[in-house]
């Protein structure tokens, strides 16, 4: 088969390198690719959010299987556009997008079907969402932009100033643009947090090995909201008795919900889950492979991923085996100094050669934000590298992935030294 991947970070380098197992998978091309993935994929320099011009290139290269990856272009039809031209794709058309697209839709969906969430209002008008807020008087509160916000659209206010500053930049800004024309209010839960990626074919899911993630920039989690400084599998917070209860009370019934909309998801689910003390809550649906918990996730599935996502297409999930084998990953974000705010691009990076570290066991490299220029390898984006092991265990696994992370080098570069502790005091604590 030949297979075009629609996006450019780490989490299509990590699906092309899964992908690549494959014996089915004969070529593989990546639109628009970086710099990085050039070494294991053709890339094509097409904008992943222009769908025309993406459809036009499927199938004037007479592609078998789009993998769309990223959230904009799913947003925006571009597996329905496939469809229409008779190119089938893993991911959710249009419609079953909105449960990450907008945040209304899946608090009002959550809330109709009766699936543990936090306590919510939406607002299309900001006075309106700061008087709520004063008179609920909780603190900390949080503030959702409705729409897609590259994962920074989620602000904790701890106080109301904060708050007002919070809905003044989302709403009156436009800091997300258009996507910031509607706020979801909610409470603040407390407890563990568990990403929990899910295969789907609309009526059977099957759900990953958990991860978690690092979200803020700095060590002890100070600094600010970024798309992610790391993440660890499996994460030690998801025993199996809450895998049971996420199953019987969040994944079946989503599933059941959207198909009964009338918008049955097929394709990769992602749960972002509290384990609260009242039980696990859904803090937020992905429709697609989370960034950088992919990175993670893909290095521990032991079944063929063609095969799987084809049959999340195909409708054939039920007799499709997943599985995921023992043993643990662990991935450090290599990131440009400055990020997420300000950052400098173009600085050589040393230390790989044909974009990964020559005689390395188990780690692997995938680019996120790089560039190829005159033979050299260079940064070209916020988080540069996810520097991703696996091992028998995840102490063995974070070694292995700090040590090869200290192999690799460019001006300002940025990382996190405390990735996977929480985790592992959570293991030492259940031991």
């Amino acid at each position: 088969m030949k297979i075009l991947v629609v996006g450019g970070g780490g989490r299509e380098h990590a699906i092309i390198r899964a992908l690549k197992k494959s014996p089915a998978c004969t070529e593989i091309w990546c639109a628009p690719g970086n710099g990085g993935i050039s070494y294991d994929a053709v890339c094509k320099d097409i904008k992943a959010t222009d769908v025309e011009a993406m459809v036009a290139f499927a199938k004037e290269e007479a592609f078998d299987y789009v993998v769309v990856a990223q959230d904009d272009p799913l947003a925006l039809g571009m597996v329905d556009a496939l469809a229409a031209a008779g190119i089938p794709a893993f991911g959710p058309d249009k419609a079953a997008a909105r449960i990450e697209a907008s945040k209304v839709f899946s608090k009002d969906l959550m809330k109709k079907y009766g699936i543990p969430t936090a306590a919510y209002e939406t607002f299309d008008d900001a006075a309106k969402a700061l008087a709520y807020i004063r008179a609920q008087g909780k603190w900390p509160v949080v503030v959702k932009a409705d729409g897609l916000a590259l994962g920074k659209g989620v602000l904790i206010c701890e106080d109301e100033a904060q708050a007002e500053e919070g809905l003044k930049e989302i709403m009156l800004d436009k800091k997300f643009g258009a996507s910031g024309n509607r706020v979801v209010v909610e409470e603040f839960l407390t407890g563990p947090e568990v990403s929990v990626l899910s295969f789907t074919d609309g009526k059977v899911v099957k759900p990953m090995v958990s991860s978690m993630d690092h979200k803020r920039a700095n060590d002890n989690d100070t600094g600010l909201n970024t798309g992610g400084m790391g993440t660890v599998a499996p994460n030690p917070y998801y025993t199996p008795a809450v895998a049971q209860r996420c199953m019987e009370e969040i994944f079946l019934p989503t599933i059941r919900a959207m198909a009964a909309e009338g918008c049955p998801f097929k394709g990769c689910l992602y749960f972002g889950l509290m384990v609260t003390p009242d039980g696990p809550k859904v803090i937020e649906y992905n429709c697609r492979f989370g960034d950088p918990e992919a990175q993670v996730v893909l290095p521990l599935l032991e079944s063929d991923l063609l095969t799987v996502m084809t049959a999340c297409t195909e409708g054939r999930l039920a007799e499709t085996e997943v599985k995921f084998r023992d043993g643990a990953a662990a991935c450090v974000i290599l990131a440009s100094g400055g990020y997420p705010v300000s950052y400098e691009k173009g600085k050589e990076i040393t230390g790989l050669e044909n974009g990964q570290l020559p005689g390395e066991k188990d780690v692997t490299v995938y680019h996120a934000g790089t560039a190829l220029q005159g033979g050299k390898l260079l940064t070209a984006g916020g988080r540069v590298l996810g520097v991703t092991a696996t091992a028998e265990d995840l102490p063995a696994a974070l070694a292995k992935a700090y040590a090869a992370a200290d192999k690799i080098h460019f001006d300002k570069l940025h990382r996190r030294s405390d990735i996977g502790k929480r985790a592992l005091k959570a293991i030492e604590a259940q031991a």
